[in-house]
């Protein structure tokens, strides 16, 4: 479904946030934008290559999509959300945002907020 989306729609630009981000590298003001990793930032702070970075999220918050789990889940995961000076890793700033990147662009095409499911999801997997 992504290989399509990116070959018969459009290299990025549509989709929830703003859209996706291109495959190929362009300016998005004074930084290059795009969903392959930049070197720029030390590999400490790159999510695992797995991942498929598909847009920004607001201050440190990216949307990816696993590339290797079972029904390419999308994530959230918050850049400044880990500290890896205190052992921790990429994992510890990230959340699950839909079990699917299918249901994730389905609720952005119906016109719904990308951002409940992560709030509905982290509820029920959260201790009350």
């Amino acid at each position: 479904m992504l290989r399509r989306m990116y070959t018969e729609i459009g290299d990025g630009g549509f989709g929830p946030e703003g859209g996706l981000a291109p495959l190929t590298p362009r300016r998005y003001g004074s930084k290059w934008y795009c969903a392959i990793p930049s070197p720029e930032r030390g590999p400490e702070y790159r999510p695992p290559r797995s991942w498929l970075f598909l847009t920004g999220g607001g201050c440190s918050m990216q949307w990816h999509v696993s590339l290797i789990a079972v029904d390419h889940p999308v994530l959230l995961w918050d850049a400044d959300g880990w500290e890896p000076d205190w052992g921790e890793n990429p994992h510890d700033g990230l959340r699950y945002a839909a079990p699917s990147l299918r249901q994730w662009l389905w609720t952005w095409a119906d016109g719904r907020d990308v951002w409940h499911e992560v709030h509905a999801l982290h509820e029920a997997v959260s201790p009350h």
